[in-house]
């Protein structure tokens, strides 16, 4: 079932690449057949859910393989709660991804066929990361990752793009670095202690030096820092997301920066315990810096795109500070977190990317009274932005709430610190809502038109989806707790 949804987009990633790629007619067709394959992997998804027991913690529908049996490297992939959880953000928010980007004006007449490709291509390799049980396989989808974000940011980018994924590759590639020594520092380990082996499973049983797991964790946690992003590893983040397409900022932000701190917990807290419980107060306390510079960031942008980014910064910062906070409400508030985070920043991303194209200029200044005459836009970019500032009764208001909780309960001042957070939240939000969508219509704003059947079309399942989560969570966390458990139930 793992690697039937894998397939799936990749497999259909290649077809739409043959497909006729002349005129605009035939260009549409390759988006419609993009389209209809990211369905069928949601499809397979909601029936590998289906099948999901949600009381078990542990992995289900493994798969095992030897790959490359002189390095221990095995194909072995299954599905936890946390993992399954992130399978479904990825495979919910591609399709309204493809749906949203089908007039995306790509620069030099660009095919479109290689456009929504790359898209399905990434689809395919976050859900082999979020489900890799062996490190090996890990780090080669990890890494795999940054190929597709490249060309989307570098080939199909606005203004800058070329300087903005080299900066992106750059910095990915040495936090990359960094994993690999790890990754063959742990080939070296488990030799030693018998037979070589990347295996989750295999590699927990052994007893790593408190020096050599420190060293290990260090190597991991420095790609995640840098892909989460955690600060001062952030800067590449804002520069890359201003000359992205928004389909692109969108799979970009709210599903392959979620590998960060996916890899938290599932390589550094379940592989590294004890190493993970020493850097713990470090850790939280950058977390809890990237809230509060994020945040006063986005205040200070005049772009919305650099504004949108920054809030992200300040999102991850909530994430990564309920993960190491180590209690089960924390956590369980973090992964929650990761799931709502995706559907509120692409909702905020496609409707301020939908502004941007219809007024040409991504600067605050440059709109002012829109909802008079874009009222359903300026609709869902109300409910965006209430859901980033988590608003109660929308989706991201319980897990932030969680994350605090359970912060409150091991660090009462980097709890209260990060509580500030909230206010600057709804500070950059209301302020970016009241500069462009409230008072009188300004002569340059006129030229802005109200959303497409089809971009509605696009956006309103975030918004049913953000509004049901926020009223009643309670599946997703079902889902969600009995993973955590587990996995905290390791550490030291």
């Amino acid at each position: 079932m793992i690697s039937l949804l894998a397939a799936v987009p990749i497999v259909g990633a290649l077809l739409v690449t043959l497909l006729p790629r002349g005129n605009r007619s035939q260009q549409l067709v390759a988006r419609h057949a993009a389209l209809g394959v990211s369905l069928v992997a949601l499809a397979v998804a909601l029936v590998a859910a289906a099948r999901f027991d949600v009381d078990a913690g542990g992995y289900q529908m493994v798969e095992e393989h030897s790959w490359i049996e002189p390095l221990g490297a095995w194909y072995s992939v299954g599905l936890n709660g946390i993992g399954l959880t992130l399978v479904l953000l990825t495979v919910i928010l591609t399709p309204v991804v493809l749906l949203a980007a089908y007039r995306d004006e790509l620069p030099g007449n660009r095919s479109a066929n290689s456009y929504v490709a790359w898209m399905l291509v990434l689809e395919g390799l976050a859900i082999l990361v979020f489900t890799a049980t062996d490190a090996f396989l890990f780090y080669v989808a990890f890494e795999a990752t940054l190929v597709p974000i490249y060309f989307l940011i570098g080939s199909y980018g606005g203004k800058g793009r070329q300087k903005a994924a080299l900066t992106f590759l750059l910095y990915n590639l040495l936090g990359g670095l960094l994993m690999l020594a790890a990754v063959v520092g742990l080939y070296v380990v488990s030799a030693d202690a018998g037979e070589a082996s990347y295996r989750l499973a295999d590699l927990s049983q052994i007893a790593f030096g408190e020096n050599t797991e420190k060293l290990l964790f260090l190597g991991f946690m420095a790609a995640f820092a840098v892909k989460a992003p955690l600060w001062p590893f952030h800067t590449w983040l804002p520069e890359a997301a201003a000359s992205a397409t928004p389909a692109t900022s969108v799979l970009m932000v709210s599903v392959i920066d979620k590998v960060g701190t996916f890899g938290m917990i599932r390589w550094g807290l379940e592989l590294f315990p004890g190493a993970a419980d020493w850097a713990s107060p470090t850790i939280m306390a950058l977390a809890v810096v990237s809230i509060v510079y994020g945040a006063l960031a986005a205040i200070g942008s005049t772009d919305i795109r650099r504004l949108v980014a920054y809030t992200s910064v300040s999102h991850f910062g909530f994430i990564i500070l309920g993960i190491f906070a180590f209690t089960q409400t924390s956590t369980s508030g973090s992964v929650l977190y990761m799931f709502n985070h995706g559907l509120s920043t692409a909702a905020l991303f496609l409707v301020t990317g939908i502004m941007i194209s219809r007024r040409g200029s991504a600067e605050i200044s440059a709109f002012g009274g829109v909802q008079k005459i874009a009222p359903v836009m300026s609709g869902i970019l109300l409910i965006a932005g209430l859901s980033s500032l988590s608003l109660p009764g929308l989706a991201p208001f319980v897990s932030e709430f969680l994350v605090l909780a359970g912060t409150f309960t091991v660090n009462v001042p980097l709890a209260v610190i990060a509580t500030l957070g909230i206010v600057l939240a709804a500070v950059y939000v209301l302020v970016l809502y009241q500069r462009t969508m409230t008072g009188p219509l300004t002569e340059q704003a006129k030229v802005v038109t109200d959303l497409t059947a089809r971009e509605v079309a696009a956006l309103t399942p975030l918004v049913v989806v953000i509004i049901g989560l926020g009223l009643f969570p309670q599946p997703m966390l079902d889902l969600v707790n009995p993973a955590v458990a587990l996995v905290l139930g390791g550490l030291p």
